[in-house]
């Protein structure tokens, strides 16, 4: 009798049209773009995140980045060109930072506005601006410093800080140079 094969012919040829449906779709979906930090200094590392939201100036945190490992910090197309980020060493006890002003806590966090921190029962904390470029998709290469108690990396333009009409975030705040 021969119907077997002509039955397992039929059922193989249905799984590849199936696994290749499943490829094709796939491979059809949007590609996710994101704001990454990829840590590749030799300690962990816990990331806060500034950023000018629909409600106005936003910080969240934390991300824990171990050595060779990246966080995604914000998810989806980056719908601004400057975001803010803080960066503390975990272990050596340095920070990248920089000099636009942001509330942050110890504990996990999502902090509405940039003014009176102290006075809200937050801390004060100094971010440094990353500029995407206005791309939709950005990851930062965070690397050991000399001294990482300094500004964070040299992120290029000086360009005021988006929506807010050349005005500081918080004092004397003022994009770094």
């Amino acid at each position: 009798m021969m119907f077997g094969r002509p039955l397992s012919l039929l059922r193989l040829s249905l799984a590849i049209a199936g696994l290749m449906l499943m490829a094709l779709i796939a491979s059809a979906a949007p590609a996710r773009a994101d704001l990454r930090v990829c840590n590749e200094s030799s300690n962990s590392v816990s990331i806060a995140l500034g950023y000018r939201a629909e409600r106005g100036w936003q910080s969240e945190g934390w991300w824990v980045a171990n050595p060779g490992q990246c966080a995604i910090v914000f998810q989806g197309d980056l719908n601004s060109r400057f975001y803010y980020l803080y960066v503390a060493d975990d272990i050596g006890g340095g920070a990248w930072d920089g000099d636009n002003f942001m509330c942050t806590r110890d504990e996990t966090f999502t902090i509405f506005d940039t003014d009176n921190c102290l006075a809200r029962g937050y801390e004060r904390t100094g971010f440094f601006e990353v500029d995407t470029q206005n791309r939709s998709d950005w990851t930062l290469q965070l690397k050991d410093p000399v001294n990482n108690d300094t500004a964070g990396p040299d992120t290029g333009d000086d360009a005021p800080l988006e929506g807010d009409d050349n005005q500081p975030l918080e004092g004397d705040a003022v994009p770094l140079e």
